[in-house]
């Protein structure tokens, strides 16, 4: 059985042990609260058309989500009618959640070491997906290369998108700190 109480996420200590220094000494900080760090970690699938035709398409990328993330995902909602998608407010179209602190690291983590080599393909993550001030956003074709998720249960495979937050003024500064995480860039 987990203890909880005296548990610390691996990438936690590690950032916490190597990793700030590193940063400090590569970025010649003053100070260790001007140490960029992960702020949260975003995760969304948007069901799009196919929850147009079929409402519970939403509750199940939720429900795939929330076995993912190991929080429970909100459905998103549409904000307003476009009759040319047959969409009406308020109408389902997929679901997101947001990690912080010690889920957020383990998910971090579970995305790099697991997830990630299970991809088809895989050659690395692009390494300019920043947004100019030290947030990464990415996308998978497939949410099951999740372990979490069962294969044989899956009635339809969702696309989703990945939005890592940190506290880094510049995008060489985060990219740095995701480096130090192991993120696997290709450039």
């Amino acid at each position: 059985m987990l203890d909880t109480a005296n548990y610390t996420p691996r990438l936690k200590a590690t950032f916490a042990s190597e990793i700030k220094a590193k940063l400090k000494e590569e970025f010649g900080y003053k100070n260790d609260m001007q140490i960029p760090r992960l702020d949260k970690i975003v995760l969304n699938i948007g069901a799009g058309a196919e929850a147009v035709r079929d409402s519970k398409k939403a509750k199940s990328a939720q429900d795939d989500l929330s076995t993912i993330a190991g929080q429970r995902a909100v459905v998103t909602k549409a904000k307003k009618s476009i009759a040319g998608f047959r969409v009406r407010e308020d109408m389902p179209l997929g679901a997101k959640v947001t990690l912080r602190g010690d889920r957020m690291y383990e998910f971090l983590d579970r995305l790099i070491t697991v997830a990630m080599p299970r991809i088809r393909d895989f050659r690395g993550v692009p390494g300019k997906s920043f947004d100019g001030r030290g947030n990464y956003a990415m996308g998978l074709k497939e949410h099951i290369v999740f372990p979490e998720i069962n294969f044989d249960k899956v009635d339809e495979v969702w696309g989703m998108d990945i939005i890592i937050c940190t506290t880094a003024k510049t995008d060489a500064e985060a990219k740095a700190l995701l480096k130090h995480f192991n993120m696997p860039f290709n450039s």
